[in-house]
């Protein structure tokens, strides 16, 4: 994985404890020609599959590589717009594919994915794979979970800190490929990022066990590839009932 300077960047997944295989899938991407990149930049995504043993693994490979080339090959000069096409491909890809293979039905993903363009963050996702943004030794939650928990954390049903053991928290509200419309959700503008800025990309293999305040101080203590496996360790200490991705660029 070739990155320019300025970003540092680690991508790593594990199985966990309790599964057979792995259906997360993640991907970093950045174009090799230099007016090419000042355009687009880079772009990072993180995908967490449903619809068993093959569905999964397939739903959230389309996810990421459909992404990537929309994104890639995409021709104006809007990295939102770029984003949400790229998700919108991918949810027609897979459900095509479950089309054509009638054992697949069901299959869907969670997806969401970020881009670094121009000193802007542009982000996009459907379900509830989290992005977080550390700075100023505070980590904030960017997306919101397309769930049954948090849609009862929006309307202040329950607490966040009643949502972390909920019994229904795994309960997906939109997804890739499940339905015939995309539900996505994007910021109105782009986030401005600076120097020391740490994004994080994680699927709730690892949110889910592993706290907030946590991730905040293995991202501060180490470096981006030794926190990711120190995080994915901690998962896997805790059970490790999913599968464990994490995805964490940090700007220097």
């Amino acid at each position: 994985m070739k990155v320019r300077p300025g970003l540092e960047v680690s991508a790593q997944s594990d199985i966990g404890c309790q599964r057979e295989n792995n259906e997360d899938s993640f991907g970093y991407w950045e174009p090799e020609e230099d007016q090419q990149f000042r355009r687009q930049g880079r772009l990072a995504i993180v995908a967490d599959g449903m619809g068993g043993y093959e569905g999964g693994q397939e739903a959230s490979r389309l996810a990421v590589q459909t992404v990537i080339a929309v994104y890639r090959n995409f021709a104006g000069d809007d990295p939102q717009q770029a984003l949400l096409e790229g998700l919108q491909a991918a949810h027609e890809q897979i459900r095509e594919y479950a089309l054509a293979h009638p054992h697949l039905q069901g299959m869907g993903t969670t997806c969401t994915a970020l881009a670094l363009a121009g000193g802007l963050l542009y982000y996009a996702h459907v379900g509830d794979t989290r992005l977080y943004l550390v700075r100023g030794g505070q980590i904030a939650q960017l997306t919101r979970d397309h769930s049954y928990v948090g849609r009862l954390v929006e309307a202040g049903v329950i607490s966040r800190e009643e949502a972390e053991n909920h019994p229904h928290r795994n309960i997906l509200t939109a997804a890739m490929g499940t339905s015939g419309d995309l539900v996505t959700d994007s910021p109105g503008r782009p986030e401005p990022v600076q120097s020391g800025d740490v994004l994080v990309l994680s699927s709730d293999g690892l949110w889910g066990v592993v706290r907030d305040p946590e991730i905040l101080r293995a991202i501060e203590s180490k470096d981006p590839e030794p926190a990711g496996r120190d995080l994915i360790e901690l998962a896997r200490e805790r059970g490790g009932p999913d599968n464990i991705t994490v995805e964490i660029l940090r700007l220097s």
